[in-house]
């Protein structure tokens, strides 16, 4: 099998046997992906702060 008839089988399956999601419903899980990034870089962001306020806090004591 080559490499070119590969892909052009590729291609034809996707095209004709995959089903695919609407694009209101890509983009509401789009969305819905974002918001979850978002707010899990700023709890990520959050914790870190708190880990580096309490070290500083640990390490001030012995100066």
């Amino acid at each position: 099998m080559s490499v070119v008839n590969y892909f052009k089988e590729s291609f034809s399956e996707l095209k004709t046997q995959v089903s695919w999601i609407s694009v209101s419903e890509a983009q509401k899980s789009t969305i819905v992906v974002a918001l979850f990034t978002v707010l899990f870089s700023l709890a990520v962001f959050l914790v870190d702060k708190v880990f580096q306020l309490g070290l500083e806090n640990y390490f001030n004591l012995f100066n």
